[in-house]
């Protein structure tokens, strides 16, 4: 019997660099995601067209979309904010328009500077330019991406009603793709089965992607009790990196290859190659000049081999001398 089959995105070269307080330079950013492209992803989120004075880590983004070498069969999206980073992702050839709001009120003035009314109305721009300006013969999904799902630290508690209220009104006007985010790690199994089950009920014809943060260790467990929701789409970023600043003590997304380990083990296809996967984290320190929060990049797979200490061997001949 064939695998269950779950699709990973990988979100660090956007959501992991650009929370990097060094610049990546260029040419090493596009032989990341080259890299990246090789290892078996549904979908890389490769950069930002946010303005580079608001977010400078990311401001070379149409030369990375320019220079970046597409693997068949994996999407290429981009982190997408108003309508003039629109209109310079079409001209790089974008799969996929990645829109961002949070469905916590205050979140969303912290992270956005603007309502939710306000974001609403900007991001109804965005939606109506993507869809009327993309070809027929390249058409450009559309993804919105809710922040703050699951709790928001200034607010607390979500409403499920606020979560599905969104969601309806990106389906009314004709978005087929949306990720439910944990943006500050908050989000807890049992909470996520239960709204993930009410979103695909409600809208059995929108795709869903759930997106964790570990910042209180419960990304995994959280992975699984969306799978267990009907879930297959799931956000991670290498090596752990990324994180939001209204987050205290946040550690970063789901780790990528700790979650692509975790679902092999439990007898998922993932399509991720873990062995080309682990070359491309073990890149990561270097590049960001950092340690990262990964411990399966520390430890290896469960079954990576280590040699016995010596005085073990020694153990064994003093044996059968004595023998």
């Amino acid at each position: 019997m064939a695998k269950p089959r779950i699709y990973m995105h990988d979100v660090s070269p956007r959501d992991g660099f650009q929370n990097e307080s060094i610049f990546i330079e260029t040419v090493d950013k596009i032989a990341f995601i080259n890299a990246l492209s090789q290892c078996g992803f549904a979908k890389i989120e490769a950069t930002s067209f946010t303005s580079p004075k608001a977010i400078p880590a990311l401001r070379d983004a149409e030369d990375v979309m320019h220079e970046i070498v597409r693997a068949p069969g994996v999407e290429y999206t981009v982190l997408i904010p108003n309508v003039r980073g629109a209109e310079r992702a079409l001209a790089c050839g974008i799969d996929e328009a990645n829109l961002v709001m949070s469905v916590s009120e205050t979140h969303n003035r912290a992270n956005l500077r603007m309502t939710r009314e306000q974001s609403l109305a900007q991001l109804g721009q965005v939606i109506e330019v993507l869809q009327t300006r993309s070809s027929v013969s390249k058409r450009v999904a559309v993804n919105v991406s809710l922040s703050t799902g699951f709790g928001c630290p200034m607010e607390g508690e979500i409403a499920e009603s606020e979560i599905l209220r969104l969601v309806d009104n990106f389906a009314r006007q004709g978005v087929k793709r949306i990720s439910l985010c944990d943006t500050t790690g908050m989000a807890f199994p049992s909470q996520v089965r239960k709204l993930c089950r009410k979103a695909k009920a409600n809208y059995p014809e929108m795709t869903f992607t759930l997106h964790f943060h570990n910042t209180r260790g419960l990304a995994q467990s959280n992975v699984l009790a969306a799978i267990d929701a009907g879930i297959d789409r799931f956000d991670a970023a290498l090596g752990g990196i990324g994180g939001c600043p209204y987050a205290p003590g946040a550690s970063g997304n789901a780790c990528t290859e700790e979650v692509v380990h975790m679902l092999e083990l439990e007898g998922f296809d993932t399509g991720v190659d873990l062995t080309k996967l682990m070359a491309v984290s073990a890149m990561l320190p270097n590049l960001v000049q950092h340690d990262v929060p990964s411990q399966i990049l520390k430890a290896g797979h469960r079954l990576t081999a280590h040699p016995a200490p010596a005085y073990v061997q020694e153990i064994g001949q003093a044996q059968r001398v004595v023998a």
